[in-house]
């Protein structure tokens, strides 16, 4: 079977992992919301526009990759997946662009320290469990201990707290594999800019298993 094949195998683990990092990240600040308190909606004022910025910025190469993934299959309209690659773009650019969720974030940073106080608290609950992770997480501190002059590297500052806290979800939530090549991958420098480029001594069998739909 296709899926089996090892190549294959990589994109799907690395699409799999790609989701699964959103999704958690979704259900987190899903919890913050319906727990109202201080702290949890000082973490929502930082987290959603740097999750929004994140999580539209990837649907769309998600989709055309899992298109591709299917072949000729994935491009008729029968499929479904033509929708979903048209669609796609639309959630970064409705209810503000990429730029206005990193100059939001950029706003909550300079006006409102217990949302850098709130995030930073979560992303370091799982400090001490993967050398990559306690690796951006003090580089993500040294870019913003200078917040000077910030405006024109918001979009970098806000994919490394995006990415920094979907890292530490997944440490703590996630399956071991999923974490690790997750922290390799998209922490650690240890892939590429495609899809499929995920190191080949992760286990992602174990990745991909955990993706199948339950029959």
């Amino acid at each position: 079977k296709l899926i089996d094949k090892p190549l294959m195998r990589n994109v799907l683990a690395d699409l799999a992992i790609e989701s699964e990092a959103a999704t958690t990240l979704a259900l987190r600040l899903a919890a913050a919301y319906d727990d109202g308190g201080e702290r949890e909606r000082a973490l929502l004022r930082l987290a959603v526009p740097a999750a929004k910025y994140w999580v539209t910025k990837r649907c769309a190469p998600v989709a055309v990759e899992a298109a591709e993934c299917l072949g000729g299959n994935g491009y008729v309209e029968e499929s479904g997946l033509p929708r979903l690659v048209r669609e796609s773009p639309l959630n970064s650019i409705w209810e503000g662009a990429g730029n206005v969720q990193a100059l939001d974030v950029l706003r909550a940073l300079a006006r409102e320290p217990l949302a850098m106080d709130a995030y930073l608290t979560e992303v370091g609950l799982a400090r001490g469990a993967d050398h990559r992770l306690d690796a951006a997480i003090r580089g993500l501190l040294t870019e913003l201990a200078d917040l000077e002059a910030a405006e024109g590297r918001a979009r970098r500052l806000v994919e490394r707290l995006a990415l920094v806290l979907q890292g530490s979800l997944l440490v703590r939530y996630a399956p071991p594999e999923v974490a690790d090549a997750f922290c390799a991958s998209r922490l650690g420098g240890d892939g590429g800019a495609a899809f499929g480029t995920l190191p080949p001594t992760l286990d992602l069998a174990s990745v991909v298993k955990r993706a199948r739909p339950v029959a």
